[in-house]
């Protein structure tokens, strides 16, 4: 039984003896959520101990491999400014679009009230209130306390410092430091496969208090937050449409089904990595894409681009806000979506369960939110990310579509300013 299958039934099981409990006796229900609260937090600890010192080592691993990729010629150059730009589009739309679906939800005061109370919330940070506040915590003045306090985005930009700083001393030395944060990076993801191992347990103990204290308006609420998120994953899917169109020079009525293979072996794999053949097969013999892009954008895609994590940490983050009854000012969520498109570049090559956690813990802690419902919501990521590896794969094959279109216009101008000279050195118009 893989890992997900466990981690659901963990869910299942702990919400039947939680309602089961409830129904029956409800002082016998509130005793259990009592016993195994403490149990799911000391699951949540253990995967919370990672946090600091993974996002620490993906954001300096990251900037090397981003600056590598970006020397390696204009078409990787290309491609990159074109996944930041995407990746900050739909952080954008998401930030604009899940708090709004989550306020139209029926807020029931009474359901809220006990799922704060049966996911207590250990610690949560302060979050900048105004500008000024916001500019005071962007650059820490101790990197060490920032680490100590969970104060990620203080702690990102102390990363990025120090990975480009990183760049510029000797080159040994600089691969020396690359292979020891690599090397702490592996082992954190090493620590965070076992905990997940021990899952099951730790989602099962938190489903069962919250569903002994909050009854089965918890599985509601949870439906609605699957419902959400998958539908932004769809938009945004489809809104690449018309950017590939517009933007990569496609004809809509060829887009549709010269990617429609490759979308399949998406929701099917659900890994961007297997869709890679069909992607290329695609961009290739579909859509006629240079082999020189394709080669290298491609696979660059695979390893730095996924559209889909910036929306993943936004609703994750407007839903915990909606659940706590937090508002989440405008300019919180600005620095959420830096933060998210940041972390998302770093993160790419990260197994599902792994990403999830490790990843939307620093944008919520960003946020100063509780941390806890993240439990719950790993256990039915499932459903969300079949929308979600299919928008990877169509981002990545539009992104394509983008620096292909962008090299041919290069090309076309490079042959215009060759026939402008020959013409200005014959002294006569040369045909095309």
């Amino acid at each position: 039984m893989s890992n997900t299958a466990r981690i659901l039934l963990g869910l299942i099981l702990g919400a039947l003896v939680g309602l089961l409990l409830a129904w029956l006796d409800p002082a016998l229900a509130t005793r259990a959520a009592d016993i195994a609260q403490p149990i799911g937090r000391l699951w949540l600890n253990a995967l919370q101990m990672t946090v600091v010192p993974l996002v620490l080592a993906l954001v300096i691993v990251g900037v090397s491999a981003t600056r590598d990729a970006a020397a390696s010629g204009r078409i990787a150059r290309r491609a990159l400014v074109t996944f930041a730009l995407l990746l900050a589009g739909g952080g954008v739309f998401a930030a604009l679009s899940a708090p709004m679906a989550f306020s139209w939800l029926p807020r029931d005061a009474n359901l809220l009230d006990h799922l704060r109370a049966s996911i207590p919330a250990a610690s949560s940070l302060s979050a900048p209130t105004n500008l000024a506040d916001w500019f005071a915590t962007v650059i820490p003045s101790n990197a060490i306390a920032a680490a100590a306090q969970s104060a990620m985005l203080p702690l990102v930009v102390f990363a990025l410092f120090f990975g480009f700083a990183l760049t510029r001393i000797d080159a040994t030395r600089h691969q020396r430091m690359l292979e020891f944060f690599q090397s702490i990076a592996d082992v954190m993801i090493v620590i965070v496969h076992w905990v997940l191992w021990a899952a099951p347990l730790g989602v099962f103990a938190l489903v069962l208090a919250v569903c002994a204290k909050a009854g089965s308006s918890v599985l509601s609420a949870l439906g609605w937050y699957v419902v959400i998120l998958s539908s932004i994953y769809v938009a945004v899917t489809l809104l690449l449409y018309p950017i590939a169109v517009l933007v990569g020079g496609e004809r809509l009525r060829r887009w549709v089904p010269a990617i429609l293979p490759a979308q399949i072996v998406a929701a099917s794999t659900q890994s961007s990595l297997a869709t890679l053949p069909a992607m290329l097969e695609s961009a290739r013999e579909r859509l006629d894409h240079p082999r020189a892009a394709s080669a290298l954008v491609l696979p660059m895609a695979v390893s730095l681009f996924r559209i889909t994590s910036p929306i993943q940490y936004i609703v994750v983050s407007a839903f915990i806000a909606w659940l706590y009854g937090i508002d989440v000012g405008v300019m919180q969520m600005g620095i959420a979506v830096v933060l998210a498109v940041v972390i998302s570049l770093g993160s790419v090559g990260l197994p599902g369960q792994v990403s999830f956690m490790a990843t939307n813990m620093p944008v919520a802690s960003a946020l100063g939110l509780p941390l806890e419902p993240l439990a719950l919501l790993l256990a039915v990521d499932t459903i969300p990310d079949v929308f979600a590896t299919v928008g990877n794969v169509s981002a990545d094959l539009t992104a394509n579509s983008i620096v292909a279109n962008g090299e041919r216009e290069s090309a076309r101008g490079e042959i215009e300013s060759a026939r402008s000279e020959i013409e200005s050195v014959r002294g006569e118009p040369v045909e095309p």
